[in-house]
């Protein structure tokens, strides 16, 4: 059914997350026929409604302006004015300031009507081979080290897929968090998607902090990581402590001791590598160590 836009209404419209053949036939015809588009960057916007020969006039929306701007499109709203919100890439809401202007609406009674389209998220996720029947979608991680580690710690016990968002010039940084955080997990690390050049790696998360540390990040990336494996055994900080007196008997250091013991349960490195840590070395061992 076709209906032309309503006025007073707020069209919540996704667009192309790189394949402008993703533009769906509704979102084009919202896009020639609101009042006003507001859009994220108005330049970038501009160039897909030239491609779509759209003419609405847009008026910019951002995390900058965002605050004095939505008093002025719930006024315009409020008049009858059919208004299309845009982000620069999928659904608008996610990961960016659409969000306020929606719960602003929704909060003045103003009807809003999602126009479905592309997210990063979903469609990482459909091609990751990682379980998709629950998932978590986290966005960007704080970009502050410890607030970013506080939320990973935060994550841990999560069973589901989990989703992130990252920039490149962070991805080594998060990468090493998520190993020291998370601990041996699988990671799917996409990028380019639906472009020429989309790019999907798959591994564990140790090996994408080799593979990025011998290759620079390019892009934003989109990161799907396991969930807390449910069948790894759970261990008490005893039994935990117990494995790791047990592993360095053999001769072992802390640190490989930590790794090891990692990789067979769902316990992050750094966790154990702290408890190895209070474990005593044997005055005889230490003797040797010396003497070698």
């Amino acid at each position: 059914m076709i209906t032309d836009p309503k006025p007073g209404t707020l069209y919540v419209v996704g667009t192309p997350i790189g394949n402008l053949e993703d533009m769906t036939f509704r979102a084009v015809r919202i896009l020639q026929t609101v009042d006003l588009i507001a859009a994220e960057d108005t330049r970038h916007t501009g160039r897909l409604l030239q491609h779509f020969q759209i003419t609405a006039p847009q008026l910019s929306y951002h995390d900058h302006n965002s605050t004095s701007r939505i008093p002025e499109l719930l006024e315009q709203l409020g008049r009858g004015k059919a208004i299309a919100l845009v982000s620069d890439a999928g659904m608008p809401g996610i990961s960016d300031p659409g969000y306020e202007l929606v719960k602003a609406c929704v909060a003045a009674e103003i009807l809003v009507v999602p126009i479905p389209g592309p997210s990063a998220a979903i469609t990482a996720l459909s091609a990751a081979g990682l379980p998709t029947e629950k998932f978590v979608f986290e966005g960007f991680l704080p970009p502050k080290k410890q607030e970013r580690q506080k939320r990973l710690e935060f994550l841990q016990a999560e069973v589901r897929t989990i989703i992130f968002y990252e920039a490149p010039h962070r991805l080594r940084q998060t990468l090493q968090d998520l190993a020291e955080v998370l601990g041996e997990r699988q990671i799917v690390l996409a990028r380019e998607l639906t472009k020429l050049h989309e790019e999907f790696w798959r591994g564990s998360i140790e090996d994408a902090i080799t593979h990025y540390t011998e290759r620079q990040p390019q892009g934003e990336y989109t990161l799907v990581v396991a969930g807390l494996p449910p069948l790894k055994p759970q261990l008490s900080e005893a039994e935990l402590i117990a494995e790791l007196q047990q592993i360095m008997a053999e001769g072992v250091s802390r640190s490989q001791a930590s790794r090891q013991l990692a990789k067979a349960t769902s316990f992050p490195r750094r966790h154990l590598y702290q408890l190895a840590l209070a474990i005593p070395i044997p005055l005889a061992e230490v003797e040797i160590r010396q003497e070698t």
